[in-house]
């Protein structure tokens, strides 16, 4: 997977990213956020990679998306749990 970072400032983080599945899941962790004001991706094409877009109030981009990525690590790892248990 690559990640690129197209936009970095304090409340602003833009960066491409070729696995839409990945950024619908951040998104979605991004969107718990209350200082998290915009969480979306877009796709120009699909041959290119999407963009995913943070905006925030009151936290770094970078800290909600480091937020978001680690309380959906979190949750899959209880889900994972969850499923070898039930073997």
């Amino acid at each position: 997977m690559e990640v690129t970072i197209t936009k970095d400032t304090k409340n602003e983080l833009e960066v491409l990213i070729d696995n839409q599945t990945i950024a619908e899941i951040v998104r979605v962790y991004l969107n718990q956020d209350s200082a998290v004001k915009l969480g979306v991706w877009k796709k120009e094409h699909y041959s290119k990679p999407l963009t995913l877009k943070i905006t925030t109030d009151g936290k770094s981009a970078k800290k909600a998306l480091q937020d978001a990525i680690a309380k959906a690590q979190k949750d899959l790892k209880k889900y994972s749990d969850e499923f070898k248990k039930a073997k």
